[in-house]
């Protein structure tokens, strides 16, 4: 007998098998959701795919990274067993989306822990500085095939 295919069992198997990185974000912070929409509309090779911390699956790999869901200061960038947080995971993204926005890994040359502290001074008062959204945001059905 032969195994099935993705074609046999009617899945498509990037559905299966994709091991694009998932940036975990937090979709009622008003910059967090802004960020998201940034990367939804300059990633153009959909390279990256998305998760709120609010859903099942963001909150679950929170989790798995040692990050409480309901207080995390904190983005994540899951890859597989790759993890990427903080300033990390800020300057991955840059650097893949590739063009002018490439520019900004120079910050790689200030030392992470100087990096990080600014990052979590405003991870820490992100709803006090840009707000916080009484709803989640919700994709554009166009964008909702790279929301898990």
């Amino acid at each position: 007998m032969q195994p099935q295919t993705a074609a046999d069992t009617g899945e498509q198997d990037d559905d299966r098998h994709d091991d694009r990185p998932i940036i975990v974000f937090d979709a009622l912070c008003v910059l967090c959701s802004a960020n998201a929409q940034f990367i939804l509309r300059f990633d153009k090779r959909g390279h990256f795919r998305l998760a709120s911390m609010q859903g099942a699956v963001g909150a679950a790999l929170f989790r798995r990274c040692g990050i409480d869901p309901d207080n995390p200061e904190t983005l994540v960038i899951v890859q597989g067993d790759k993890v990427l947080r903080d300033s990390d995971a800020v300057l991955a993204i840059y650097d893949r989306l590739g063009g002018a926005w490439r520019a900004l890994t120079l910050f790689k040359l200030v030392p992470r822990f100087l990096r990080d502290r600014l990052y979590r001074l405003v991870a820490r008062n992100r709803y006090r500085i840009f707000g916080r959204r009484e709803t989640c945001w919700v994709p554009t059905p166009e964008q909702a095939g790279r929301i898990l």
